[in-house]
């Protein structure tokens, strides 16, 4: 794939972004630098009641300066996902591979770093996987975070899977 190509389908899939909400809720300094990790509050489209936390790490100015690569965070991230309210289940993607429902730029264009939900239905429960996805090469760096629906009164928009 030329960077031509590259590019294109990275703008392609930036424009197709899945719309969840989400805002900072945090930010710590780690060091003198001004290297930050942020703290963002994310709430999933399809699923009323659940929110994650992500957690990401923002290069400084003076970082970027120093060691180069300019238009790059890292992929290191963590997420935690929890019952925040009456869980409300819309039309959820049911497959292996689950939907993505939340995407940020970590890059100008090439990395993102992305939440899938996936639905365990054997389990009874929803999973967000936490991923940095890249163009060219991906990252196996990764973190994952559960909200069991167990005894829950969950309410299944077009009734719960079978």
């Amino acid at each position: 794939m030329s960077i031509r190509q590259a590019a294109a389908a990275a703008v392609i899939f930036t424009a197709t972004a899945v719309p969840a909400s989400s805002e900072v809720v945090g930010k710590v300094g780690v060091d003198w630098v001004g290297n930050d990790i942020v703290v963002e509050a994310v709430t999933d489209p399809a699923v009323k009641g659940v929110t994650c936390h992500v957690t990401y790490f923002d290069r400084s100015l003076i970082d970027r300066l120093s060691k180069g690569n300019w238009f790059e965070d890292p992929s290191n991230n963590s997420i935690a996902c929890r019952q925040t309210g009456p869980i409300e289940i819309g039309d959820i993607d049911l497959s292996e591979d689950g939907e993505e429902v939340f995407r940020e730029g970590l890059s100008i264009i090439f990395k993102s770093l992305v939440v899938n939900r996936i639905y365990d239905k054997k389990n009874d429960t929803l999973i967000y996987l936490a991923h940095s996805r890249q163009v060219v090469e991906g990252s196996a760096k990764m973190a994952i975070s559960t909200v069991p629906l167990f005894n829950e009164n969950v309410v299944w928009s077009s009734g719960k899977p079978e």
